[in-house]
């Protein structure tokens, strides 16, 4: 089993990201940048969302996935990539290994979305089912990868992948300049991580956010005390932020660059889903939406401000889609 792209320093730096946004350009799409005039007017500030429902694959995970592959040798190729993800990373990294000729298996927990396993399939991967309640999915992809001789790509715990995710932050820096905060979705800190990077480079007094579920409040838990910690998690319609404790080298980048952590509901969420339906005309997945809902739940002030906001995600099918706006109030 290897790790690739390993050999990049982990003490990643603004240097990675440009390197990274060199290596995607022009096969990672550049997402734009939306503005809302009756949400600035609601918050009484400038609010700049980075669409990355609208990158290859449906989410930010693309950037990540290409960045590491195509650091891959010809070996590492031939015998293909392996990874453990409910859908995004699954759908990102089968796309990009079948751009650079490669296959890729992936672990996928039994109860993640329909739409998201059969997407991940239609790229071509080969899918192992585990269940994410009793199974050990680190030990399980390990074992694979050393059965096979398959090359692992975490999603969100490698150089490659954090340094990739990064760009979007970047872009969004490009378009709209310095700002004040950025709010971040966040389930193991790959995108948190790198847009860390990013925004230390080019807005070096901005706040960084992360946003995650009430029901896996792991980031802001290990936030607070300064180490990472293990939480049990509970259902939230958020799958792609279920996870049960940081990622080791995100955490450490995050508690550096001083980020903070706030949690949201699933109440939340779907608000923030249906304002970026109905005003927005963006049709986004529930951890897609959870960091605007950190704002319309005010979690933070953020009066006068310049935000900037990650819209991770829109892989969602459109009946747990209409189910999930109809439960709103």
């Amino acid at each position: 089993m290897t790790q690739p792209c390993a050999s990049l320093d982990e003490q990643l730096a603004s240097v990675d990201v440009e390197a990274a946004a060199a290596r995607i350009a022009g096969v990672a799409g550049r997402t734009p940048t939306f503005q809302s005039r009756t949400l600035d007017a609601l918050l009484d500030a400038r609010v700049y969302f980075k669409a990355e429902n609208l990158q290859r694959s449906g989410a930010f995970k693309f950037r990540g996935a290409y960045n590491c592959v195509a650091q891959l040798s010809q070996d590492e190729l031939a015998r293909g990539v392996v990874a453990s993800s409910s859908g995004n990373h699954a759908q990102a990294l089968t796309l990009a290994a079948s751009l650079r000729g490669a296959s890729a298996t992936i672990l996928m927990p039994t109860d993640a979305p329909e739409s998201k396993r059969a997407a991940t399939a239609a790229y071509g991967a080969k899918i192992v089912p585990f269940d994410r309640h009793s199974d050990d999915r680190e030990a399980l992809t390990a074992e694979l990868a050393e059965r096979q001789g398959l090359t692992v790509v975490h999603p969100y715990d490698n150089p490659a992948i954090i340094s990739g995710a990064g760009t979007a932050a970047r872009e969004l820096f490009e378009d709209v300049g310095s700002l004040d905060l950025l709010f971040v979705a966040t389930g193991g800190g790959g995108l948190l991580a790198g847009c860390a990077i990013a925004a230390r480079a080019h807005a070096p007094d901005a706040r960084v956010i992360a946003v995650e579920p009430e029901a896996s409040d792991d980031w802001r838990r290990s936030l607070a005390v300064g180490e990472r910690v293990a939480v049990d998690v509970d259902k939230t319609i958020a799958d792609g932020q279920m996870l049960a404790t940081p990622g080791r080298l995100n955490f450490a980048i995050a508690q550096s660059l001083g980020v903070e952590a706030v949690t949201v509901s699933d109440s939340q969420i779907r608000i923030a889903m249906r304002f970026l339906f109905e005003r927005m005309k963006l049709v986004v997945e529930p951890s897609g939406a959870s960091a605007l809902a950190a704002l319309l739940g005010g979690t933070v002030d953020v009066r006068g401000s310049r935000v900037g906001v990650t819209i991770s995600g829109g892989n969602i099918d459109v009946s747990r889609f209409s189910q999930i706006l109809a439960r709103t109030k």
